[in-house]
């Protein structure tokens, strides 16, 4: 894990915490979001907007002032589309120690400026195990 590069990092607030004062599941599906269109805009070289989030699982928890790094992969490619693995995990505020706190699987469908579907540029792809 520490070999990766995080798509983003952020501290969770206040704000971001559920009725029972945990963080909520719905903050880290957006950050999760946030950092798989980045990696989506950047090899699709333009506009990318989910049109799917499916296979999410929260199996740790973060408080409040915890580290929140989301990674993220392409695993798989259509015409128009890109199919994003994403990871988070949290550091602990003072420490090292960290949890995996979320995963899931965003589909992005890239759009022209004619915000209509458009193809993948071959040069853009990542190539195949990196």
């Amino acid at each position: 894990m520490t070999d990766r590069t995080p798509q983003i990092r952020v501290t969770a607030m206040p704000a971001d915490t559920n009725p029972y004062g945990g963080v909520f599941g719905g903050w880290l599906m957006a950050q999760m979001a946030l950092g798989a269109g980045s990696l989506a805009s950047r090899v699709g070289q333009g506009k990318a907007v989910v049109v799917s989030a499916t296979d999410f699982a929260f199996p740790g928890a973060m408080a409040v002032g915890d580290e929140l790094s989301v990674y993220c992969d392409v695993n798989a490619t259509g015409t128009t589309s890109l199919t994003i693995a994403a990871e988070a995990i949290a550091r602990e505020r003072n420490g090292e120690a960290t949890t995996k706190v979320a995963q899931g699987t965003f589909k992005f469908v890239l759009l022209g400026e004619d915000n209509c579907p458009r193809p993948i540029a071959a040069a853009a792809l990542p190539e195949p195990g990196k």
